[in-house]
């Protein structure tokens, strides 16, 4: 089978050494990329999503490209395509940084230091299918794992509400970005505020800022 890659970072130079460091090993490979968020998400809804050749591998993530923010741009590709893995790959190589790319469903975290030679044989453990090591837990593990699970039980358009939200738009300018009627916007929220356990958008957005990078619990 030839592997389908998605490579998901804003600078080109970064692209363009993944992109090398995947055809080394896997020649035969389709790489695709995108250099903002909103790409991301169209390439991993296809116009024909039954066709087998769509279907994207793996995703390398980098936290921090543009209208990601941080590990919401994980959850929300999670929620988007849960078949799909995702690897975090990142300049930020603090231990917290990892043990929460990891808390919040990514396959592996790669460092962008890391070796051609590392990064390639953690794709190929994602291929196939192995489970990779992870972090030791931390202490507030606990907290990052409920957050995670709280959020796991929004859909994807409620993820994008609340994404919203942390920025500080309106219902209106939500409404007008997704398309849809102010009232559904209000209905959304009204669920994302029970299944967080928060009372308004200023809480949910502080929920917002502990998914940012460095944003801790």
């Amino acid at each position: 089978m030839t592997p389908r890659f998605l490579i998901a970072d804003d600078h080109p130079l970064v692209r363009a050494a993944l992109g090398e460091t995947l055809r080394r090993r896997w020649p035969e490979a389709e790489i695709l990329e995108a250099a903002d968020f909103d790409t991301v998400t169209e390439r991993l809804a296809p116009a024909d999503p039954g066709a087998a050749d769509t279907e994207i591998d793996l995703v390398l993530l980098d936290l921090t490209m543009p209208g990601s923010q941080g590990l919401m741009g994980l959850m929300l590709l999670r929620s988007h395509a849960p078949t799909v893995p995702v690897a975090v790959v990142s300049a930020q190589e603090d231990p917290e940084t990892v043990r929460r790319a990891l808390s919040f469903g990514a396959a592996a975290f790669i460092p962008k230091s890391a070796s051609v030679e590392g990064i390639q044989d953690t794709i190929a453990a994602i291929l196939r299918g192995e489970s990779l090591p992870t972090e030791p837990p931390a202490q507030d593990a606990a907290d990052d794992q409920d957050l995670y699970q709280r959020l796991a039980t929004l859909s994807p358009q409620q993820l994008r509400v609340l994404a919203m939200i942390g920025e500080g738009k309106l219902n209106k300018q939500i409404c007008f970005e997704l398309g849809i009627a102010e009232q559904t916007v209000k209905a959304h929220a009204s669920q994302i505020f029970r299944k967080l356990g928060v009372v308004s958008r200023t809480q949910a957005a502080l929920v917002m800022n502990r998914l940012a990078p460095g944003g801790g619990v």
